[in-house]
């Protein structure tokens, strides 16, 4: 079934040609479109995922090559990565193809249309579910701004990051206060669960004792910005979900910043999550290091997988817990 804009927009059938969909998630309904004729990129692991258990032809980046005969960009939150995705789509159009764009009010999707009415002329558009969905014919040439394009920011010295990616202007404070807390020596074999673009992993690298450190990152963008930024040969790169990540062995440590929004829904249940996996990965004498907001109520996770939980610092923000005695340590089964 069609998403009810979608609906509005294709109930009569799927564009003519190749169609290029980019930031569809995998709960978003592309009943109608064909398979054949569709290419999707989305870098989220889960929802990559899930777009391919679906049948979908999915990329994590947009292809170079080929050119589209229409192309449809779901808005993410973020004003520059949405700026990123329609330079993108753009850019692999035809002359004169459909550029669809398709995004909730509160994500800014009226202010876009304001933007994009002065640089080209809207051939169609509707509005349903507090969204709206509009059509512009791609003018010949280059008729976005330059600056739309995604491009490495610097974000820290020695650190860049792209359009979307978790805290891509500077480093977390949560993770600078973590950081701040985590000892002089740390176990050989770590982990950084959701480890971002990699400003927490070299903070692990630089303390003493480190040989091995798994980057566990969803986000395919800032798991590149990670490879890029680390010039060290002791760490690990993995593209999954960190909810249901396994290693081959048990690690002695694991630091983590947990997210706590999946989409545009906060969702405690993610760092709860992360809290498994961590106990799941830890050998029993291991020691997991955390930061959460102070009002998240991960305590009682915290000691169904612990037997020892501390509060070892924070501040009104944030709390910084450690945590030993890991009750479901064991072995997994892949990587």
């Amino acid at each position: 079934m069609l998403d009810p804009r979608l609906e509005l927009a294709f109930g009569d059938g799927p564009p003519d040609g190749q169609l290029l969909i980019l930031g569809a998630s995998g709960q978003t309904g592309l009943a109608g479109f064909d398979p054949a004729r569709s290419l999707l990129v989305q870098g989220h692991f889960p929802d990559h995922r899930a777009l391919a258990a679906q049948g979908w032809q999915v990329l994590t980046d947009p292809p170079e090559g080929p050119l589209f005969d229409a192309a449809l960009v779901f808005l993410p939150r973020a004003k520059a990565e949405a700026h990123a995705l329609i330079h993108a789509a753009s850019a692999r159009l035809r002359a004169g193809g459909a550029l669809w764009i398709d995004g909730q009010k509160t994500d800014g999707v009226d202010s876009l249309l304001k933007d994009l009415r002065g640089r080209a002329a809207v051939a169609e558009q509707h509005s349903k579910a507090h969204g709206r969905i509009f059509r512009i014919d791609r003018p010949d040439g280059d008729w976005l701004p330059a600056d739309w394009a995604a491009a490495p920011h610097q974000a820290a010295d020695g650190f860049v990051t792209l359009p979307g990616v978790f805290s891509a202007d500077g480093v977390d404070p949560g993770s600078a206060l973590l950081a701040a807390h985590l000892p002089p020596r740390l176990p050989s074999r770590m982990v950084d669960l959701g480890a971002g673009w990699g400003w927490l992993a070299a903070q692990i690298l630089a303390r003493e004792g480190v040989e091995t450190l798994h980057l566990v990152e969803a986000d395919h963008a800032a798991l590149d910005c990670a490879r890029r930024n680390l010039n060290d040969a002791r760490p690990q790169f993995h593209w999954a979900d960190a909810r249901d990540f396994t290693l081959p062995e048990p690690v002695n440590g694991v630091v983590m910043n947990p997210p706590f929004h999946d989409g545009r829904a906060a969702d405690p249940g993610l760092g709860t999550a992360f809290i498994a996996t961590a106990a799941r990965l830890l050998t029993g004498a291991g020691r997991l290091w955390m930061v959460a907001n102070r009002h998240l109520p991960y305590e009682a996770a915290l000691a169904r997988h612990f037997a020892r939980v501390d509060e070892i610092g924070g501040d009104a923000r944030f709390k910084i817990i450690e945590a030993t005695g890991a009750r479901r340590a064991g072995k997994g089964g892949k990587k």
